[in-house]
C-alpha cells in the first residue's frame, strides 16, 4: 500500500507516523498524482496544532497527511477536469496532504510543469513562492519604491524579496543576523531583527518604505506599521486579520488559481527566483524535514522527495 505521513491527532510531534493508506481516488474536480516532491511548510505543523487557515473550515479526518503543496506526475483525473492527461508533470495545492506516495490536487489550482522546472523546485512554488507572490502585488507598489519584509529568511519571505526585485521594487528584509549573508544575497537590505526595529530600518531606508509585508506579526507587525504614513500598504500572512486591521491593514489575499503558478514558474526559468531549496528529506524522514522548520531552523526552503 502507498505510505504517507500523517498525525494521528491534534497534539505535538509525538502524533506523527510514517503509515501505509489507500490509494486516494479524484473526484469531481480533483486530479491523482504520483508525488515526485513535497515543499513543507509552517502552516504544515501548525495544522498538526489545530491550526485553520482562513476559509478553512471543519476539523481534519484522522490519520491527516501532512503538507499543502505538490509536484508529481498525473496518474488519473476525475470528472470534468479539462487540461490535464495521464503522465503530464504538474505541480499545485493538495487536496487531503502532500507527504505522501500518491496525493490529489485541485485542478483549479494546478499548472503544468515547465520542463525546464524540476519537480523539487516547483514543489516550493504553491504555497510559499505563490503567497509572495500575491503579497508583494497586492500591494502595489510602483516601480523604485522600498518595500519592508519581515521573516525575510524563510520559504515565503526570501521568495518575496525576489519577487519585489523582479518587480522592480527596493526591497528590506528583516531577518536575523545569521541570515544576513542570505537576504544580501538576495538584493535585498537587512536589517537585524529584533526590539527597536523601527530604528533600524529607518537608518537603512532614510527615504522611509512604502510598504510591508509581513510574516511575523506580533509586535514586529505592530512595529513595522509605524513606519508607514499609509496604513493600507501593511498586509500580513504572519497574523491574523483583526491584528492587522486595527493598524489599518490587511490580510494577504490569496489567488489560488492556475495564474499565479504559471507567473512564479516562469519567474523561476527566467532567473529572477530562486527557490533556494536548502536541503530535501526523503519520505521516511519526513519527521525530521518537519522538525527542521518547526524548530525555526530553516534557511529557504526544505522539500521532501519521494522516488518514482
Amino acid at each position: 500500500m502507498p505510505k504517507a505521513y500523517v498525525f494521528t491527532r491534534y497534539g505535538g510531534p509525538e502524533t506523527e507516523a510514517l503509515v501505509e493508506v489507500g490509494r486516494p481516488s479524484p473526484g469531481p474536480g480533483e486530479i491523482l498524482v504520483a508525488v515526485r516532491a513535497a515543499g513543507v511548510n509552517p502552516v504544515d505543523w501548525k495544522q498538526r496544532t489545530g491550526y485553520r487557515r482562513p476559509g478553512e473550515t471543519g476539523s481534519h479526518a484522522f490519520p491527516a497527511v501532512f503538507g499543502n503543496e505538490v509536484a508529481g506526475v498525473v496518474e488519473e483525473t476525475g470528472a470534468g477536469v479539462d487540461g490535464f492527461a495521464v503522465g503530464d508533470e504538474v505541480f499545485g495545492s493538495a487536496v487531503g496532504g502532500a507527504y505522501a506516495e500518491f496525493a490529489l490536487l485541485a485542478a483549479p489550482v494546478t499548472a503544468h510543469k515547465p520542463a525546464a522546472l524540476s519537480f523539487t523546485d516547483a514543489a516550493t512554488l504553491p504555497v510559499a513562492a505563490a503567497t509572495a507572490y500575491d503579497g508583494v502585488r497586492q500591494l502595489d507598489l510602483p516601480s523604485g519604491a522600498t518595500v519592508l519584509i519581515t521573516g525575510a529568511g524563510g520559504g515565503v519571505g526570501s521568495a518575496a524579496l525576489q519577487i519585489a526585485r523582479a518587480l522592480g521594487l527596493r526591497a528590506v528584509g528583516v531577518a536575523s543576523e545569521g541570515k544576513k549573508d542570505f537576504v544580501e544575497s538576495l538584493g535585498a537590505v537587512h536589517v537585524p531583527s529584533g526590539p527597536d526595529l523601527a530604528t533600524r530600518v529607518r537608518a537603512a531606508a532614510p527615504d522611509g518604505v512604502d510598504g510591508v509585508y509581513d510574516l511575523v506579526g506580533g509586535e514586529v507587525l505592530a512595529e513595522a506599521a509605524t513606519l508607514l504614513t499609509d496604513g493600507t500598504k501593511l498586509i500580513t500572512a504572519g497574523a491574523p486579520a483583526p491584528e492587522v486591521e486595527k493598524l489599518g491593514g490587511a490580510r494577504v489575499e490569496r489567488a489560488r488559481n492556475a495564474a499565479v503558478l504559471d507567473a512564479v514558474a516562469q519567474l523561476v526559468v527566467d532567473g529572477q527566483l530562486d527557490p533556494h531549496v536548502t536541503r530535501t528529506f526523503p519520505l521516511d524522514r519526513a519527521g525530521e524535514a518537519l522538525r527542521t522548520v518547526e524548530e525555526g531552523h530553516a534557511r529557504g526552503k526544505i522539500v521532501i522527495e519521494v522516488a518514482a
